[in-house]
């Protein structure tokens, strides 16, 4: 499972601006990006002229940290997205989107993506009745997302919807019961990913 050990609010920081990987506490005054949005280290504040492969890679960081996936995962998924139609920056977010781990932290099951990570890897989510545990799994129009029905799935599920006000993207629909679930209306789009990227840079940096 990936897993980022760094401190994420440093990640927010060397991207200069908010990647919300910590939920609703980046929406509070406790937000660390908030208080202070300089870069990380000693020599943060002064900032020199950004190279052109710097400028590539910033691009290619934010978006593996918005989604949480690590350099492994990320490069088979940009191969997936250079063999299909169409554009290849586009596509690429859209692979990211369908994954489970994100569709739960869309409909607000989890908090934020890692959350959502940990809650399907540790057995909290099925998808069309059965259980699955692997966050990568790639979902489709149709498909059903419910959290298991046990107390302590249900229950951590429950105190999340309850504390996100997160608007969910036209893609998804959440019915919300004594077993919450939601489900998948069509493909997602770029435009849904909500990321702030320049994904031309990506497959500049990519397919070299």
């Amino acid at each position: 499972m990936a897993r980022i050990s760094s401190p994420v609010c440093r990640l927010c920081r060397r991207a200069g601006q908010k990647l919300f990987l910590k939920g609703t506490r980046c929406d509070t005054p406790k937000c660390a990006f908030e208080r202070r949005d300089a870069a990380p280290g000693m020599a943060g504040s002064r900032k020199g002229k950004q190279t052109d492969y710097g400028l590539h890679l910033r691009e290619k960081q934010k978006v593996k940290q918005w989604y949480g996936v690590l350099e492994r995962q990320f490069r088979r998924i940009f191969r997936d997205a250079e063999r299909s139609k169409g554009n290849t920056g586009e596509t690429l977010l859209v692979l990211l989107e369908r994954r489970l781990d994100n569709i739960v932290f869309r409909l607000g099951f989890g908090q934020s993506r890692a959350q959502a990570r940990m809650m399907v890897s540790h057995g909290h989510i099925t998808v069309n009745g059965r259980r699955a545990d692997i966050p990568s799994m790639m979902l489709r129009p149709g498909d059903v997302v419910r959290v298991k029905g046990r107390s302590k799935s249900l229950q951590l599920a429950k105190a999340n919807l309850e504390s996100i006000s997160r608007d969910i993207p036209d893609y998804l629909s959440r019915v919300e019961g004594d077993v919450p679930e939601g489900h998948v209306v069509r493909l997602p789009e770029a435009a849904d990913a909500g990321v702030p990227v320049q994904t031309n840079l990506i497959v500049e940096l990519l397919s070299k």
